[in-house]
């Protein structure tokens, strides 16, 4: 595992490296002077390590510098995305006007091409910043009476960490309390995988259920406690970002708010079936569908399946699952990320599609991950009407 991470943390800094380089070479040749200085081939090589090393630190400390520096590089890596593309557009254009006998100044090209680098950056992180909520209705075929028009929250990837952090969460959970749903789902990566006041982090989470719902989940058993919010429960499973923490970490604080933790298991609230399995044992399809089967889903009731990425379809439509609910896409948060999870995830990239009998809802997610901005895409919390 150690070697694993070692080898992708040398790629992708390589990467970064040649990607500043490029940036910078651009900006010299269309600029020069103060843009072709080593003071700014300095700053470069420095920016070009800031994010691995902000993320590398930020494994191990919360502290505010660390966050600070944290949020500073990741902000700077979306941009320098922006930057690189703006770099590739402005030889494109430079070349283009060439060949065609147009001659346009260089620095105008560059001007239009980085402004509009930094426009799309600002718009992306204030885009982000922006909470939507997305409503859809789900109908699924032998639902308990009792849970037509009911209403569940769907959220994924908040990410919380050192850029989105206690006062997110907070607004996250306001805004579902304001929904009044009847059942909330967290399908994974609640957490970033760096350092985090995690009893803090979980504190909101207490707000949407009862005292007695709270003991329930402690004890893990199922109640009929009321609260003024999520009367059926708060639900989650763990995403891949969780991995990078040991249960111990962050999971008695999840618990000890009233979330219940489905632990690869199948649960019965108020006649729906709903279960949960973890990132980690749905990477393997062997283990998943042994996890699935051991489940022992009724094929003739209603089931709501909640798995952190939108994979192991097959399976779970062949194990009688009526409706699976995920996120870890992002949507690909913007460009050209956007395009590639396109292409990979094709139309389970977001939104609510079938495949065979089986639905499946894939959220954009709350939050982010690394860059803290979002062109293309939206924050969203998912409201979905059972009929």
């Amino acid at each position: 595992m150690r070697t694993r991470l070692t080898v992708f943390i040398s790629i992708v800094q390589a990467i970064l490296f040649l990607g500043h380089g490029f940036v910078y070479m651009t900006l010299a040749s269309f600029y020069g002077g103060w843009a072709a200085s080593w003071q700014m081939k300095l700053v470069f090589g420095l920016l070009s390590v800031s994010f691995v090393a902000a993320s590398l630190r930020g494994w191990y400390s919360f502290r505010p510098l660390v966050r600070a520096f944290y949020a500073a590089a990741a902000v700077w890596l979306g941009l320098f995305s922006f930057l690189f593309w703006a770099s590739v557009i402005c030889w494109i254009v430079y070349f283009a006007s060439t060949i065609a006998g147009r001659g346009w100044e260089r620095q105008l090209i560059a001007d239009a091409g980085f402004a509009a680098a930094v426009l799309a950056t600002i718009y992306g992180i204030v885009n982000a910043a922006i909470l939507r909520v997305s409503r859809t209705t789900v109908k699924l075929d032998n639902l308990p009476p009792q849970w037509h028009g009911r209403k569940a929250v769907l959220v994924s990837d908040l990410h919380l960490g050192h850029i989105r952090n206690y006062g997110f969460v907070r607004r996250v959970v306001d805004r579902i309390e304001a929904l009044q749903p009847d059942i909330v789902f967290i399908a994974g990566d609640l957490y970033d995988g760096v350092a985090g006041d995690f009893e803090r982090l979980a504190l909101p989470w207490k707000g949407l259920l009862s005292p007695v719902q709270r003991q329930a989940t402690m004890n893990r058993q199922q109640t009929g406690g009321n609260a003024k919010a999520a009367p059926h429960g708060v639900y989650y499973i763990a995403g891949n970002h969780e991995e990078f923490y040991a249960h111990a970490e962050y999971l008695p604080a999840l618990l000890k708010s009233g979330v219940r933790v489905l632990n690869n298991e199948k649960v019965e609230v108020d006649g729906l079936q709903i279960a949960g399995v973890h990132y980690r044992d749905a990477t393997n399809p062997e283990r998943y569908l042994s996890i699935l089967q051991s489940l022992r889903l009724d094929g003739g009731r209603a089931s709501v399946l909640l798995l952190h990425a939108p994979v192991r379809l097959p399976i779970s439509e062949a194990e009688g699952v009526s409706l699976q609910l995920s996120g870890h896409t992002h949507g690909g948060q913007f460009f050209p990320w956007t395009l590639i999870v396109q292409r990979v995830w094709e139309k389970f990239a977001h939104g609510l599609q079938a495949f065979g009998k089986m639905q499946v809802y894939t959220t954009y997610g709350t939050g982010t991950w690394g860059p803290p901005l979002r062109v293309g895409t939206r924050p969203e919390i998912v409201l979905i009407t059972f009929a």
